[in-house]
């Protein structure tokens, strides 16, 4: 009896690998935070803009776990429309 459609082992290490890879990037970005630099921590506790109801906005660093995925999902999104336009795979 058949619960899944994805039950091919190809299908299941498709699916695998991808989420395994960003759990453990995940991981790693958490860990690290942000790159420092000489002005990080004056960064985060100066503030540089002042909004209605009390909202103040810093220049403190980006996450680097955040630009791992974002760049991240730009690359699968490309790689995965240029692949299925040079392999013809009906959708």
């Amino acid at each position: 009896m058949r619960y899944f459609e994805v039950l091919g082992i190809q299908h299941f290490f498709m699916y695998f690998f991808p989420a395994l890879a960003f759990i453990a990037l995940f991981i790693i970005g958490l860990g690290f935070y942000h790159i420092k630099r000489k002005d990080s921590a004056e960064r985060e506790t100066r503030i540089i803009e002042r909004y209605s109801g009390g909202i103040e906005g810093r220049n403190a660093p980006f996450l680097i776990i955040a630009y791992l995925v974002l760049y991240g999902t730009i690359i699968w999104v490309l790689a995965y429309i240029i692949l299925i336009g040079v392999l013809k795979v009906k959708i």
